[in-house]
């Protein structure tokens, strides 16, 4: 019974935290979106050095093109704006925006100064015309370090610490986890990235994540 209230309890706090300021938080993270969006693809239209091709490993050649894990690997802006949606504090606002818009930048830098791309494959992507579709938007450049990987490895981290902030039962950080794994899978299954791309990607959130001040989650006053 007692867990059951500790549990209704984080309940309510997430749906509360997720309702303050709603549109604000809307608003913001879709601004910081498109501004990264704008930085990726000017990056990746006007490389300024010679382009490095990534080799493939045996991991690459054992995953084959899975035409629907391009739904997983959609999720990633889901799975970032969960996150956002979930803070209420400045305290964890301000640490939460110093992590991506520092992951963003380090991101961009690497490609900036050492811009890579995915070789190129006998597939037809004509014949799926969502990933085609995908294809044409966002190119085989900015390859490594994978930052679908590293976006994904960075909200996991901090959805794992808001789960146990709301004392969130085990099977939901187990189902956190496999979200994020679903992401890293796709990003190999769509071919946009190769296995280096998604080692890269994984250890620049890990080192993000964890190296930065990580601040202290507060209850939040909720109305009885």
């Amino acid at each position: 019974m007692n867990d059951a209230i500790v549990y209704n309890g984080g309940l309510r706090e997430a749906w509360a935290r997720f309702a303050f300021r709603w549109w604000l938080k809307t608003l913001g993270i879709s601004a910081y979106i498109t501004g990264f969006m704008f930085l990726y693809f000017t990056l990746l239209r006007h490389p300024q050095f010679p382009v490095t091709v990534m080799p493939l490993s045996a991991l690459d050649r054992a995953i084959g093109f899975a035409p629907w894990s391009l739904v997983l690997y959609a999720t990633l802006w889901f799975y970032i704006s969960l996150v956002s949606g979930l803070l209420w504090s400045w305290n964890e606002m301000r640490a939460y925006l110093l992590q991506v818009t520092l992951l963003g930048l380090l991101g961009s830098c690497i490609f900036l100064f050492w811009p890579t791309a995915v070789p190129a494959t006998l597939i037809d992507w004509s014949a799926d015309p969502a990933t085609a579709f995908l294809k044409s938007v966002d190119a085989a450049g900015n390859a490594c370090p994978s930052l679908h990987a590293a976006f994904a490895v960075q909200s996991a981290l901090w959805l794992q610490r808001l789960l146990r902030h709301f004392r969130a039962p085990s099977y939901v950080h187990v189902l956190n986890w496999l979200w994020c794994l679903g992401i890293l899978y796709s990003t190999l299954a769509t071919k946009q990235h190769v296995a280096l791309d998604l080692y890269a990607g994984v250890v620049l959130g890990l080192a993000v994540a964890l190296i930065l001040p990580k601040p202290i989650l507060t209850r939040m006053p909720l109305s009885a």
